[in-house]
């Protein structure tokens, strides 16, 4: 019997904090540049420059939590039958929190025993564990740590589907999720659909993110004899599976530095990929042929990926975790496109697989990668015939709503008049009154805010003709019209609407606006309430990274003391220290020590910022392991 039911799942739980108001006009830093463009195939090179994200508006930053971990009951549905006992968490991105094979009690995830964000996202936050299902860009997608819709759906064997939906706001395209688990089944199947329902073709990213326990045995077994290897010298270079650097890439424990790897699955074969332990039991993960990448990313074994594990996971007991991943291309650097009013779909398939421990270790690649075949074969050759079977609900309307997501698919359908599938309905009742704010503009209207202390929403990007017809002359108007021209790269535009914002109304939100195209920060401090962090942090930065002394130590004065005292200050007032020499000052600071719970993966700023201080002071004192979060190995 399968049963579906929802439960409260109780942990260790960080603060997520609320949302950034200040629009990001920057673009976020991209860790995955490619220095070797000229020698990939054409086809590569056309993947990797389509479709790469300018921006992650409409969407706010998620960079107000903290490192406070405190007991909480988060709320997820359990899907389960004799085999298997899935917990998903629908206010979460829907995350795949858990799966436990029940006969034998193994944890087939990596279950992380606490939720700590970090900032390693396209809008920052991200956590650590289980499955994540990424949509829209290279990156960890904007919905990963956002409420989805979440219904009952009546299965084709008469099982209950658990249907998970959502709109990704970037490329507006509708993400679907059903997780089903057939009575008899050892396999938990999640039919994934993504719905573009525009009349342009869309950019189409896809990488189903598995994080697997990890041990000095832990072998990644795939149906590939190359891999594209990518780590952190920008270079995407074909080699050889399993030899690399003198070792076996295959076991993820034996790498001391961070580093991904794409397998290249040939096209006559059916893509899966597994990792198994010592005595050859672990998770298979298999799909049918459209999902036909194939990854394996560590963290490395040296200090900094060391570190990036317990700073995941705080408490940190074991080895930690690898990922293994299933992509739409054959690497995270590449975008497909998605045509016009066109669906994607394909089945997943995820269960316990138990292979020959000498064969699944075996020295010849091609015999152990054979011998996971040739356990998993059934349950590949009947994934098609699977697929078949969720095709038929696929449009199935909810029977039983179970969780509520976001009303801004309501609000596109508003505006677009797009159609899309019943089963992934946005009804006009899941607006909030914040996305309910927003009705006006379809009417050429643009109600207030509140008051100009309060900050407008995530400027709606794709409504920008919208914002330009508005007959409605007051600031929030040429507010918006500014945001939507700078996400269109009009930044001469986005000015002028700026400066027509404070002609209105002088508000701390045009201002800041306009100095993140001039660096005129000192007028967007200059009546700035002192308790508002996102723009002293953001000032500040400024501020140190052009040397500008006098402007810092200005700004610095004018926070709060909470602002000051904030890691995110104190971490630019140490370079800002090191910059007007006193080594002294910065040192002490160091010392006492910071914890930066938005530190981005890629950058190790204290560790710069302390051998910077020992070198002014004439010392040697060496980095505390709590700053080493290098990702080359070498901090």
């Amino acid at each position: 019997m399968t049963t579906l039911s929802a439960q409260d799942l109780v942990l260790p739980v960080a603060g997520f904090g609320t949302e950034n108001p200040l629009p990001p006009l920057r673009s976020v830093q991209e860790l995955h540049q490619i220095d070797n463009l000229a020698e990939l195939s054409p086809e590569m090179r056309g993947n990797i420059g389509f479709g790469q994200l300018g921006g992650t508006l409409p969407c706010l930053d998620q960079d107000g939590y903290d490192r406070e971990l405190v007991e909480r009951a988060l709320p997820s549905l359990v899907l389960e039958n004799s085999h298997l006992r899935a917990t998903i968490l629908p206010s979460l991105g829907g995350r795949l929190y858990s799966l436990v094979h029940k006969p034998s009690g193994q944890e087939l995830l990596y279950r992380n025993p606490v939720l700590q964000p970090a900032n390693l996202a396209l809008r920052n936050a991200w956590f650590a564990g289980g499955v994540e299902w990424n949509l829209g860009s290279t990156g960890h997608w904007t919905g990963t740590c956002s409420p989805m819709h979440a219904a009952r759906v009546d299965g084709p064997d008469g099982t209950p589907v658990l249907r998970l939906w959502e709109l990704e706001r970037t490329r507006n395209l509708v993400v679907q999720l059903d997780f089903w688990l057939p009575e008899d089944s050892d396999q938990l199947y999640v039919g994934a659909r993504i719905q573009n329902p525009s009349s342009e073709a869309v950019p189409a990213y896809w990488w189903s993110n598995i994080a697997v326990e990890q041990s000095p045995e832990t072998r990644v077994l795939a149906p590939a004899d190359q891999a594209w290897r990518f780590g952190y010298g920008n270079r995407l270079d074909l080699i050889g599976v399993p030899e690399y650097e003198g070792s076996d890439l295959t076991y993820p424990m034996r790498h001391q530095r961070a580093v991904d790897f794409f397998f290249e699955v040939p096209p006559e074969q059916r893509p899966w990929i597994a990792s198994v332990d010592a005595e050859g039991n672990g998770l298979a993960q298999a799909s049918t042929d459209l999902l036909r990448g194939r990854k394996l990313f560590v963290w490395g074994e040296a200090e900094g990926g060391r570190r990036w594990q317990e700073w995941l996971s705080p408490g940190l007991q074991g080895h930690g975790y690898a990922e293994i991943q299933a992509g739409l291309a054959r690497t995270q650097m590449e975008h497909l496109k998605l045509p016009a009013a066109t669906n994607w779909q394909w089945l997943e398939a995820y269960g316990r697989v138990s292979v020959d421990p000498v064969a699944a270790h075996a020295e010849d690649w091609g015999k152990a990668r054979a011998a996971a075949g040739a356990v998993l074969e059934p349950v590949l050759a009947s994934l098609a015939s699977r697929e078949e079977e969720w095709s038929t609900v696929i449009d199935a309307e909810p029977a039983e709503q179970l969780a509520t997501g976001s009303g801004w698919g309501a609000l596109e359908l508003r505006r677009t008049g797009w159609k899309v599938s019943a089963g992934t309905p946005f009804a006009d009742e899941t607006m909030t009154d914040r996305e309910r704010a927003w009705l006006p503009v379809l009417e050429g209207r643009m109600p207030e805010p509140l008051s100009p202390e309060d900050a407008p929403d995530g400027t709606l990007v794709g409504w920008k003709d919208l914002l330009e017809a508005i007959t409605d002359d007051d600031w929030l108007v040429w507010y918006h019209r500014g945001v939507a021209r700078w996400y269109a790269e009009d930044e001469a535009g986005a000015v002028e609407a700026w400066e027509q914002s404070l002609r209105h109304r002088p508000t701390v939100w045009a201002r800041r606006n306009l100095a993140v195209s001039s660096g005129e920060w000192e007028q967007a401090i200059s009546e700035a309430p002192r308790e508002l962090l996102p723009l002293y942090v953001e000032a500040l930065d400024w501020a140190v990274e052009n040397q500008d002394s006098r402007l810092a130590a200005e700004i610095h004065r004018k926070a709060s003391e909470a602002v000051r005292s904030h890691p995110r200050i104190e971490l630019a007032w140490v370079k800002h220290l090191l910059q007007i020499g006193d080594a002294s000052g910065a040192q002490a600071l160091l010392d006492k020590g910071i914890e930066l719970a938005g530190l981005r993966e890629g950058v190790n700023p204290l560790a710069e910022y302390w051998q910077w201080a020992q070198r002014e002071l004439g010392t040697s004192r060496p980095v505390p392991s709590r700053y080493q979060f290098g990702m080359s190995g070498v901090s």
